[in-house]
């Protein structure tokens, strides 16, 4: 097998950024990449979503077709992913050939609840509690240990609340294991908390380093809703979030941007619940407050380029567009408060992010 690739210097312009997957977090990344005179070629299933829609060029396969992966890797000078859910042999099938930035490895810890949060708690970093569930009998002895109200969880591939249920005791386990519907869980304790917070942070290939302002997180059926910026933190939990956000990017060798979710309890504690190896729901404000966005941010990370600045120029709340709440697009361009992002999907599901809409408010 040969070693990683690396690069040993930055990506220039006129070069190209490989980008696994086609999704909005895609789209945006290859909108910074050509801000920065970069191409984009972008590796996704379908030819009309919405990163193949803003790229120049496509690739279009299975995520585990070898030979397509190996005509990417021929194209692009450095590749990033913008969702975790790819197999991470593909990722290090590529790594072997080509620059993968961040590594294989970041996402293989991120795909598995199990493994991330053994990997937060084996560096020190506090989480909720936790137990693994392969079955019926487990899940009742673990919610016995737990109590209710727990979250049962599919250790991979759940979203948005997908692949969940939620236990508020009594519940048959038969029951509860076939609705989650994966063939390995996690059952996770709830917490008392005042807020979900989320640090967004870039680490370059020379271990420097820059994070976003913490922000607050309001999810409506475990969909983000809105996202604040920035969340109302005492100085010492800013700082701290900000400290185990570095910790965790420094622990994990990671060369890009990463997304910590946390709990802020009541006695004032953060407990870690997710992480996301890639651009973030939560860090869409930055395309409109922030002298750098997350995309930007990501990109220079990703590239080899000096990281940007992640200065707030304005404080703000970004809101989600689900469904066919993206019909209210011409009533928000009328809105001369409101910047508007519409990510090029043609099909209005309930639930699905259809685009985003932020509203600044400037400091001072």
């Amino acid at each position: 097998m040969a070693p990683p690739v690396d690069l040993t210097t930055p990506v220039p312009p006129g070069g190209t950024l490989g980008i696994i997957g086609g999704g909005q977090l895609g789209r945006m990344t290859a909108l910074a990449a050509a801000r920065l005179g970069l191409r984009s070629h972008v590796f996704c299933q379908s030819p009309d979503e919405p990163a193949a829609q803003v790229a120049t060029a496509l690739t279009m396969a299975p995520f585990n077709d070898l030979a397509a992966l190996e005509r990417f890797a021929q194209a692009v000078d450095v590749v990033t992913f913008e969702f975790e859910n790819i197999p991470h042999e593909s990722v290090r099938h590529l790594a072997e050939r080509v620059c993968v930035r961040p590594n294989w490895e970041c996402l293989q810890i991120c795909q598995h609840r199990i493994d991330e949060k053994d990997f937060l708690n084996r560096i020190g970093i506090p989480t909720t509690p936790y137990r693994r569930i392969d079955g019926p009998p487990s899940l009742a002895l673990a919610a016995d240990e737990l109590g209710c109200p727990s979250v049962l969880k599919t250790t991979r591939l759940g979203y948005d609340g997908k692949g969940q249920v939620l236990l508020r005791g009594g519940e048959d386990a038969e029951a509860a294991w076939a609705e989650m519907g994966g063939s390995e869980g996690i059952l996770e304790g709830f917490v008392g908390f005042e807020r979900e917070i989320s640090v967004i942070i870039a680490r370059g290939p020379d271990g420097t380093h820059a994070a976003f302002d913490p922000v607050e997180n309001i999810h409506r059926h475990h969909i983000l809703d809105r996202t604040i910026a920035p969340a109302a933190l005492s100085k010492a939990t800013d700082r701290e979030a900000r400290r185990m956000a570095h910790h965790i990017a420094e622990a994990m060798g990671l060369v890009g941007l990463l997304a910590v979710e946390m709990f802020v309890t009541g006695d004032g504690r953060l407990l870690v619940n997710e992480l996301a190896p890639r651009p973030h729901n939560s860090g869409h404000w930055t395309l409109d407050a922030c002298v750098t966005s997350q995309f930007e941010q990501f990109v220079r990370a990703v590239c080899g380029l000096p990281l940007g600045s992640p200065l707030r120029h304005s404080d703000a709340e970004m809101r989600n567009l689900l469904g066919d709440q993206a019909d209210e697009w011409l009533k928000l361009l009328h809105d001369p408060s409101a910047k508007l992002h519409l990510y090029g999907k043609a099909e209005a599901r309930p639930g699905r992010k259809m685009g985003h809409v932020t509203w600044l408010k400037r400091r001072g």
